[in-house]
Parts: C-alpha cells; sequence; structure tokens
C-alpha cells in the first residue's frame, strides 16, 4: 500500500507539471494574437484613410480644383554671371477651403478665428455662405498648417505652390518682371522665358553682374534726388561682345510684392522708353561721314553761320561763342549744330538712312525681354536730314545708344546685346568700314579731355574715358517744351575699347548746393549746376558711377586702364 501510494504521488506531481506548461503556452498565444489584432486594426484604420483622401481628390476635381493635388509645380532659378541668387524658387502651402463640404459653419469659424485671429472673417464667412471654393490662406506657415489640418474638417483642402523670391528685391526688377499668383510670368524674363524656366532643371545665368547692377543704381538715385529727375536709366555693355553688364531703371519696384504697376513713370527707361537723345546723334552722323570716306577728321568747314533756316524752322547754334570755321573733328568735339548739319547734307539723306540702319538705332531691336521700344516712324526730307544729323527730331532707345556706339568703337563689328550668358562663340560680322573706330576714337576721348569738349568732368583718372553728351527739349503730345532728356554715352578705355556705358535722366533740374570737384588735377570746385545741360548732370553722374565700378571692372573682367 505505500508503495502504491507514493506511486500515485508522483503520478500527481507530474500530472500537474505538464499542466503548468500547457496554460503558459495558451497564454503567449493568446498575447501574440491580440498584438496580431491591434496592428490589423492599425493597418484598416490607415487604409480607409488613403481611400478617404482619395475620396476627397475625386470630388476635388469634381469641383474644378483638380491643379491642386495633380499639377506639378516648377520654375527654373536665375542667377547673375557670377553665380548669385537673382531669382530662387521654394515651395509652400496654399489652404483652400471648399464651402460645400463644411458640415458646421459656425464650428469652423470659431476654430479658424483661433488660429487666424487677424483675419477679416466676415469676408470669410460671405466667402463660405457663397459655396464656391477660395483660398484662404497662402504660403501659410508649417506651425498654423499643422493646427489647421488637425481639426480634420475635410473642407480644408492644402495645396503645395511655387513660390518666387527675389533676394536682390529692387535690383534687377526690371530685367527680372513679376509673375502672377498662378506662376505664370507676367513682365521682363519671368515672361520672356516662360515656357523654358517650367522645363529646364537648372539655374538660367545671366551676363549681369550685381555689384556692379548695385553700385550703378545707387548713384542713380543719389543723383535723381540731387537732378530732382523724374526717372533715370544706364546700361553698361560689353562692345566686343555684346554682354549687358548692368542694366537699371528707375523708378523700380519690389517684385516679391507681386504689386500690379500700372503708373507709367515705372516704364523701363532702358529699353522701353522711346526718347529724342539730341547731340549724341552728331556721333553717328561724323561716323558715316567717315564710312562713306566723304571726310577726314580735319576737313575743313568754313564760314559756318550761327543759324539757317528749313522751312519753317530756324536752326541755331546752341553756344554762340562756337568759332565759324571749324575741322570735321572738332565740329563734334564742340557739339555744333550748324557744322553738324553741313556733314549731314554731304552724307545724303540715302547714305545716311542706311548707315543709321546698319547700327540699328530706326527700328526695334531684339533683346531677351518683351519690354522693347520701337523708335517713332521719321519721315525722311531735306529738312528732316538737316535735324537728324544734330539729333533733333528723331527717336531711339538707350539700348540701341548703347549698341549703336559700341559698333563705332569696336572695329565696326556687329553686336547684338544680351541678358542671357551664352558660351557659344559668334562669328563676328563687320558692317563697318575699320578706319571710321580709329578716326572716331581720339575724337571721342578729346570730347572728354580738352576744354572745348563737353565732357570734362567725366574724365576720370586712369580709365582713359571718351564719349558725347546730349541735350534735347522733350516732347510731350508732340511740343516740345522746357523739360529736358540729358544723356552721355562714354566709351572706354579709347585705346582698346572693352566698355560703353549709355546713362540719362528724365527731366533732370540744376541744383544750387552740389559741389562740382574738377578732375583735370586742379582741385577747383565749383558750387551749384550752371546749366541744365548733359555736361553739368549726366556726365557728373557718369564720372561718379566710373570712379566707383571701374576697379572692379579691372579686378573681374580685365585691365580697363
Amino acid at each position: 500500500m505505500i508503495k502504491k501510494k507514493k506511486f500515485e504521488v508522483e503520478d500527481t506531481e507530474f500530472t500537474f507539471t505538464f499542466s503548468k506548461s500547457r496554460s503558459n503556452l495558451n497564454i503567449a498565444f493568446n498575447r501574440i494574437s491580440f498584438i496580431f489584432f491591434i496592428f490589423f486594426i492599425i493597418s484598416l484604420i490607415f487604409s480607409i484613410h488613403l481611400l478617404h483622401l482619395g475620396s476627397r481628390k475625386t470630388e476635388s476635381i469634381k469641383n474644378g480644383q483638380s491643379d491642386i493635388f495633380t499639377k506639378k509645380l516648377y520654375r527654373a532659378d536665375i542667377v547673375d554671371r557670377n553665380e548669385n541668387y537673382i531669382v530662387k524658387t521654394v515651395s509652400s502651402i496654399n489652404i483652400g477651403i471648399n464651402p460645400v463640404q463644411v458640415i458646421d459653419k459656425k464650428k469652423l469659424l470659431i476654430n479658424l478665428k483661433y488660429i487666424f485671429p487677424d483675419k477679416n472673417f466676415q469676408e470669410i464667412e460671405k466667402k463660405l455662405n457663397k459655396d464656391k471654393f477660395f483660398w484662404f490662406e497662402k504660403k501659410i506657415s508649417q506651425e498654423k498648417y499643422e493646427r489647421i489640418m488637425n481639426l480634420g474638417d475635410k473642407s480644408i483642402i492644402p495645396s503645395e505652390s511655387l513660390t518666387r523670391l527675389y533676394p536682390q528685391r529692387n535690383l534687377f526688377s526690371h530685367i527680372i518682371g513679376q509673375i502672377d499668383d498662378d506662376n505664370n510670368g507676367i513682365s521682363g524674363l519671368e515672361k520672356s522665358l516662360d515656357a523654358k524656366l517650367k522645363k529646364i532643371d537648372k539655374p538660367i545665368t545671366l551676363t549681369v553682374d550685381s555689384d556692379i547692377q548695385y553700385l550703378i543704381r545707387k548713384e542713380l538715385i543719389k543723383f535723381n534726388e540731387i537732378f530732382k529727375t523724374i526717372g533715370s536709366a544706364a546700361i553698361l555693355i560689353n562692345v566686343n561682345d555684346g554682354e549687358i553688364i548692368s542694366l537699371v531703371s528707375l523708378p523700380d519696384f519690389d517684385p516679391n510684392k507681386r504689386e500690379k504697376i500700372t503708373d507709367v513713370n515705372f516704364i523701363n527707361r532702358a529699353t522701353k522708353g522711346v526718347y529724342e537723345f539730341g547731340s549724341v546723334f552728331k556721333t553717328f552722323t561724323l561716323a558715316a561721314a567717315f564710312d562713306e570716306k566723304i571726310i577726314e577728321p580735319e576737313t575743313e568747314f568754313n564760314n559756318l553761320p550761327k543759324s539757317l533756316k528749313c522751312a519753317q524752322f530756324n536752326i541755331s547754334e546752341y553756344d554762340v561763342k562756337i568759332p565759324s570755321n571749324l575741322t570735321a573733328e572738332q565740329i563734334l568735339i564742340r557739339s555744333g549744330n550748324i557744322g553738324s548739319v553741313r556733314i549731314g547734307q554731304k552724307v545724303g539723306e540715302e547714305k545716311f538712312k542706311s548707315f543709321l540702319s546698319k547700327i540699328d538705332v530706326l527700328e526695334k531691336t531684339n533683346l531677351e525681354i518683351d519690354e522693347v521700344g520701337e523708335p517713332i516712324k521719321f519721315n525722311w526730307g531735306k529738312c528732316p536730314l538737316a535735324t537728324a544729323s544734330f539729333g533733333h527730331g528723331i527717336t531711339t532707345t538707350l539700348l540701341q545708344l548703347a549698341k549703336a556706339y559700341s559698333i563705332i568703337v569696336n572695329g565696326g563689328y556687329n553686336v547684338n546685346p544680351r541678358l542671357i550668358k551664352t558660351y557659344q562663340k559668334f562669328k563676328k560680322e563687320r558692317i563697318l568700314n575699320e578706319e571710321v573706330s580709329k578716326k572716331m576714337l581720339p575724337i571721342l576721348r578729346k570730347i572728354v579731355t580738352t576744354k572745348e569738349g563737353t565732357a570734362s568732368l567725366a574724365n576720370v583718372k586712369g580709365y582713359e574715358v571718351g564719349g558725347k553728351t546730349g541735350t534735347a527739349q522733350k516732347s510731350i503730345s508732340g511740343v516740345y517744351t522746357k523739360k529736358k532728356i540729358n544723356s552721355f554715352v562714354s566709351v572706354f578705355p579709347v585705346t582698346n575699347p572693352k566698355f560703353v556705358l549709355a546713362v540719362m535722366l528724365d527731366e533732370p533740374k540744376t541744383s544750387i548746393d552740389y559741389i562740382y570737384n574738377y578732375r583735370d588735377g586742379s582741385n577747383i570746385k565749383y558750387k551749384g549746376t550752371p546749366y541744365n545741360t548733359a555736361g553739368w548732370t549726366t556726365v557728373e553722374v557718369t564720372g561718379q558711377i566710373l570712379e566707383k565700378i571701374g576697379p572692379i571692372l579691372a579686378t573681374k573682367y580685365g585691365e580697363v586702364k
């Protein structure tokens, strides 16, 4: 009995141990099943959420908002010649509301007021009641985006959008232009390159230099205040390849604001404005005579009258002190009107017209932006030839002046101004006799260096500046007024021309306080503007600009002295 009892105990212990092991396995299995169930539920919820988003997308497409979800947004960046950003593209989020999908308008408005306390919710409520999709907030911050999406209201529709940033602000506004709220270009390069900007995947490089642009703009702003102009402009161009290093027009604007500009005073005066520039055309008259080999710099013009009549018009000298006997080069140096008429008459109507066409000042020229002006049609004849010879009655743009002077001083080779950098080699085409540059450059230099010249204030030491001034009465509605366009086209260095800088001031006035410092080594100072002419206004601006940009040009683009 004792052995039997012992056996039963051992058997009991064995049975007990076995039962316990079975129980542990069941518990582990149940835990695994529970965890699997939880993951299953989470996956199911996520899948349902995706389906819900898909349904929202479908609904938005039905409501005409398909572009919110399907449109790929892209626009290439724009950099200057030194790879400094002029335009940069970044992504942002816009929030729209579809009133049709709003469940509780009152609750939605309360929640939105809490997140956006500064918005005009009277207008928002009106829009909600119209049952038409509208944009509630554009370029929303990350924090507010998360808060508004946490509301879980299916009427709230986020959309990724493209934002164009202009880190240089006003600096290149007339070149770059603007885009609208749909990211389509509406002016400047943003418009003319619209399709390309949406297609290419690398930045577009321009020919302009941000440092030079900044310095020229700064000087123009300063002198706009000194001479109380309504605007001004400047173009710096490489005479050998047509690259525009700087193009400034004032007043300008900040493209970041995307404001609609209707004030005509914001016209691009460098490329779009069409003006009579006056005596800068006398350079063309003399160059045409050299090109036709009609006269030489030393050719004498004797017994020049102080005035002459052409039909009902009276043409006279601007300065009665100009001698009656002058050589061809002295006529340009002294900016003689009557002498220029005589040279023009020697060239003749057809040949002078042909010359002006070759250097591209009569018809609309080409540039990568659309804002390019078209010169007013000029009706040729005996008297128009006379007036055009000294720059009266004939119009063009500052851009075309810069181009024409480049051709005259670069050996007679055609150049096409451009804003977009290219590394293609162009075949140079000579369109003027090479002797034209050789004869013209010393004369343009004397206009700056001699006491008879009209541009001595631009004689910046070390840069061999040459050029020609122009002072013209402004024609408004066909009537000449006392308002003026003062211009100066400079070339430097004259011994090896590299750059043309064309500067114009629109309606300058004299200053009683400005101090002029002569650059002839005499240390003479003169207070107050004695005459409202280019020689005392635009030439001084040009001299100040050259002092600032000369060292940079020498460093970046080779010796300019």
